[in-house]
C-alpha cells in the first residue's frame, strides 16, 4: 500500500507591494518550506504599475521582489524552495529576465519561468486590462521543473493552488482539493493578517508576540485539507479567530468564484491542531464559472486636497465660515468651480483639552475634475488668501499643492476561452494552457436556515458589538465587504437574528441609501456583507475617508445596540476616550 505523500509547504512572504522586506528571508531562514509564495499585485498597485510602464517601458513589475532575490535566491536554492510570484505584474517576461540576470551574477543555479496572456487589448481611454488567472499555469512551470515562476495578474490563491496541483498530481476535475487548496491560498495572501496582524480581538493576545508578527504558511496534504501555521518562534498568533477572519476579508457570498474552482466558503470546516495551527477540511469544490475576472484601471480625473484645522471654541461655526469663504473666493476668481467639492468635518477636538491637537478638529475639503486647472492653483490660491481673514486660529496640515491625479478600477467579465494562459517554460516554450472543460455559471446559494433566536426577554445592555463580535472589512473595487464572526453558538444565535441588513444600515448611516447584501455562513459563524458603492470609483479615486473601507468594521464593532447581557459576561469593557 503507498503511503500518502507528504503535506506540501507553502508560505507567504508578501501581501502586498510594500509589505515587510525582510519577510522574504525570515521565511526561507526561519523553518522547513518547500515553496514560498509572494502577492505584490492589489486593484491599485496596476494602475502603480501601469504608470510606471509609461515612463519605461523596460519595467512594469515589482522591483522591490528583485532587491529581495538578492540574497533570497542563493538561500532559497539552498534549501530547495521554490518561489512562485505575481511580481511580474504587467511585464512578468521583462521580470523573468531579471531574475536570469541576477542569478547569473550572483551564480545560482536557478532557472526561471512565467506565466503570460493575462494582458488583455487596452480600451481607448485606459491605462491597463488584465485579466485574473488561474494556476494552472504556475503548476506547468513548475512541472517543467522551475525554480522560480513569475506571473502577471493572476488570482491571490493562484499562487497555491498551482504548486498544490504540480505536487499532487491535481487535475481540473479534482475540484475539492483544489476548492481546498483556495481556501489556503485566500488565508495565506495577504501575509500576517493570517497571524494576528489587523485582528479585532488583538486585546486577548499578549501584545510583545504581535509587535512583529511572523509570516503564515499552510501545509497543504494531497485531499487539499491544509493547517495554517507559522514559523517556530516567530510573532504573532494562529488561532481559529484569526483564520476566520482572514477567510471574511474581501469575500461575498458562499461561492468563491475562481478561474481554477468555485469553492464552497459555507463547507469550511475550521478545527485547533495545536499551539499556532488551524486545520481546515471539508471544503467542496464546483465548476468555475465559464468567464473571468477582468480589471482595467484608468485616469479618473484629477483631485487636490486641504485640511483646515479648527480649534478650541465655537468648531461649526468656524466651518461653516471658512466654507461660505472658500465658496466666494473661488467665484470671485471667475472660471467654473470644480465638478466634485466635498467636505467632512471630523470632530477630534476635546473639551478642555491638555494639548493644542487634542483641542483641534479636522476640516477636510476633497475636490476633483477631469480638468487639472480646476482643482490647481485656482484651489490653492483660494484656500491660501485666507490665512490672515478667515477663523481665529487658521491654519492647514500642510501647503495646498496643485492638484494630482486619480485612477479607477474595474473589473469586468470576459469569456475564459478568448483569453490566452502561457506558460512560459524554462527551456523557452510556450505551453497553452487551456481554459476549465467544464463549467458552471456562478449563482447565490439559498439562504441556510438560520439557528434558533436566541431567548427573548432576556436582559439586555446597550454596548458595542465589538465587545462579542469580530470583524474585518475591505475593498472589490467601489465596494467594500464587512465580514463579522462570532465564536460561540450562543452568540450566533442573537448575531444572526439580530444584524440584519436593516440594523447594519441604521449602526452604519453612510451606507443607508446603498445597497447591501447580507450572505450567511452557519460553519463559520459568520455575516459577510457587501456594501455596493461606498467607495465610489476605487481606492485609486480616494473618495472616501478611509478609501480601501479598511476600517470598516472597526467602526460596526464600535457601534452601541442592545446586546443580551449573558453574551457579556466576562467581557472586558471598552476604553472611553474622555
Amino acid at each position: 500500500m503507498n503511503a500518502a505523500p507528504a503535506p506540501l509547504r507553502i508560505g507567504n512572504a508578501s501581501g502586498f507591494y510594500g509589505d515587510r522586506f525582510d519577510a522574504l528571508r525570515e521565511m526561507l531562514t526561519g523553518g522547513p518550506l518547500d515553496v514560498l509564495t509572494g502577492d505584490y499585485l492589489a486593484e491599485l498597485t496596476m494602475l502603480i504599475l501601469g504608470r510606471s510602464r509609461l515612463k519605461d517601458p523596460g519595467k512594469g513589475y515589482a522591483t522591490t521582489f528583485l532587491r529581495q532575490l538578492e540574497e533570497g535566491l542563493g538561500l532559497a536554492h539552498e534549501r530547495g524552495v521554490k518561489i512562485v510570484a505575481n511580481a511580474g505584474g504587467l511585464n512578468p517576461a521583462g521580470l523573468a529576465d531579471a531574475v536570469r540576470t541576477l542569478a547569473e551574477k550572483t551564480g545560482v543555479p536557478a532557472t526561471v519561468a512565467h506565466v503570460e496572456g493575462d494582458s488583455l487589448p487596452v480600451p481607448d481611454g485606459y491605462l491597463t486590462a488584465n485579466a485574473y488567472l488561474g494556476g494552472a499555469g504556475i503548476a506547468a512551470c513548475l512541472r517543467a521543473g522551475a525554480d522560480v515562476v513569475v506571473t502577471g495578474r493572476v488570482t491571490d490563491a493562484a499562487l497555491v493552488t498551482g504548486p498544490a496541483a504540480a505536487h499532487f498530481g491535481w487535475g481540473p476535475d479534482d475540484l475539492d482539493a483544489l476548492a481546498g487548496a483556495v481556501v489556503a491560498g485566500h488565508v495565506l495572501e495577504c501575509g500576517t493578517q493570517a497571524t494576528g496582524g489587523n485582528y479585532a480581538f488583538f486585546r486577548e493576545h499578549d501584545a510583545r508576540l504581535l509587535r512583529r508578527p511572523g509570516f503564515p504558511l499552510a501545509e497543504i496534504h494531497a485531499d487539499g485539507s491544509s493547517v495554517i501555521t507559522k514559523h517556530a518562534g516567530t510573532g504573532g498568533v494562529v488561532d481559529i479567530g484569526t483564520v476566520t477572519a482572514q477567510l471574511l476579508y474581501e469575500t461575498g457570498g458562499a461561492r468563491y468564484a475562481g478561474p481554477d474552482v468555485t469553492a464552497r466558503l459555507d463547507t469550511v470546516r475550521l478545527t485547533p491542531d495545536g499551539p499556532d495551527r488551524v486545520r481546515v477540511d471539508g471544503v467542496r469544490g464546483e465548476a468555475p464559472p465559464p468567464t473571468l475576472k477582468a480589471g482595467l484601471t484608468r485616469l479618473g480625473g484629477w483631485r487636490n486636497e486641504v485640511v483646515f484645522v479648527l480649534t478650541g471654541l465655537d468648531i461649526e461655526a468656524k466651518a461653516d465660515l471658512v466654507k461660505d469663504q472658500f465658496t466666494d473666493a473661488l467665484a470671485q476668481a471667475g472660471g467654473r468651480p470644480p465638478a466634485e467639492v466635498r467636505w467632512e468635518l471630523a470632530r477630534t477636538d476635546r473639551a478642555d483639552a491638555g494639548t493644542e491637537e487634542r483641542a483641534s478638529a479636522l476640516l477636510r475639503l476633497v475636490v476633483r475634475d477631469q480638468d487639472a486647472d480646476a482643482v490647481g492653483r485656482t484651489v490653492s490660491g483660494a484656500a491660501v488668501e485666507l490665512a490672515l481673514g478667515s477663523y481665529p486660529g487658521f491654519h492647514v496640515t500642510a501647503p495646498p499643492g496643485k492638484g494630482a491625479p486619480y485612477g479607477v478600477f474595474e473589473a469586468r467579465p470576459v469569456p475564459a476561452a478568448e483569453v490566452e494562459h502561457l506558460a512560459v517554460l524554462p527551456d523557452g516554450t510556450r505551453e497553452v494552457i487551456e481554459p476549465a472543460g467544464r463549467t458552471r455559471e456562478l449563482a447565490e446559494v439559498e439562504e441556510p436556515p438560520l439557528p434558533e433566536p436566541y431567548p427573548s426577554g432576556t436582559p439586555t445592555r446597550s454596548a458595542p458589538l465589538g465587545l462579542v463580535a469580530g470583524a474585518r472589512s475591505g475593498d472589490k473595487g467601489g465596494d467594500a465587504n464587512v465580514g463579522v464572526w462570532v465564536r460561540d453558538d450562543d452568540a450566533w444565535r442573537w448575531l444572526a437574528h439580530e444584524l440584519t441588513v436593516e440594523r447594519l444600515k441604521e449602526l452604519l448611516p453612510e451606507t443607508a441609501a446603498l445597497t447591501v447584501v447580507r450572505h450567511v455562513l452557519p460553519g463559520l459563524r459568520a455575516l459577510n456583507f457587501t456594501v455596493h458603492g461606498l467607495l465610489g470609483e476605487g481606492v485609486a479615486a480616494q473618495a472616501r475617508f478611509d478609501p480601501q473601507a479598511k476600517a470598516l468594521g472597526e467602526w460596526l464593532r464600535s457601534r452601541s445596540l442592545a446586546v443580551p447581557v449573558p453574551l457579556l459576561a466576562g467581557v472586558p469593557l471598552p476604553e472611553v476616550t474622555a
